[in-house]
């Protein structure tokens, strides 16, 4: 099967109806994109066919026949550190996925573009407000108000 993986012709020798996640993983030493549920339900197996993206767990490898796919290892992109940053990425199943349906949102979306985006990757360790703000920008989403010691004094709690 002939696609263009991460800017490259690849030509893979795998039975047509094979997950387009497990080709990846298996046949392309693609280790990045993730499986979380196997059933399209997660998005941890996001990546991009064309520029649009898709549960690599229920694509077929014959659906990306002379196609452009583009997984987590092939996308050039600040996101990653701008969910760290922002304490958007925590055990990390979940990143990939989230960072490749990033991708497809362009420059600068609003925090409801980013939450209707993600709205298919499922993230249990962070409540979504860090990658909400690491992808619309610290104003789309509000930083959590953390208390600090008050100046020339001591820390809330503790005796000087």
């Amino acid at each position: 099967m002939r696609f263009v993986l991460n800017g490259k012709r690849a030509d893979v020798q795998a039975p047509p109806l094979k997950r387009l996640l497990d080709v990846l993983r298996e046949d392309c030493g693609l280790a990045g994109t993730k499986e979380g549920c196997g059933e399209g339900e997660c998005g941890a197996c996001t990546v991009l066919v064309d520029g649009a993206p898709v549960n690599s767990c229920l694509v077929p490898l014959a659906h990306v026949r002379g196609r452009k796919v583009t997984t987590i290892e092939g996308l050039r992109s600040r996101v990653p550190e701008a969910l760290a940053r922002e304490g958007g990425a925590q055990c990390g199943i979940c990143t990939p996925g989230v960072v490749m349906a990033a991708a497809a949102l362009g420059p600068r979306p609003s925090a409801a573009r980013v939450r209707e985006a993600l709205a298919g990757n499922l993230c249990r360790c962070t409540g979504y407000a860090g990658i909400v703000r690491a992808l619309a920008g610290s104003r789309a989403a509000p930083r959590p108000r953390v208390r600090t010691h008050r100046r020339g004094g001591t820390a809330p709690g503790r005796r000087g």
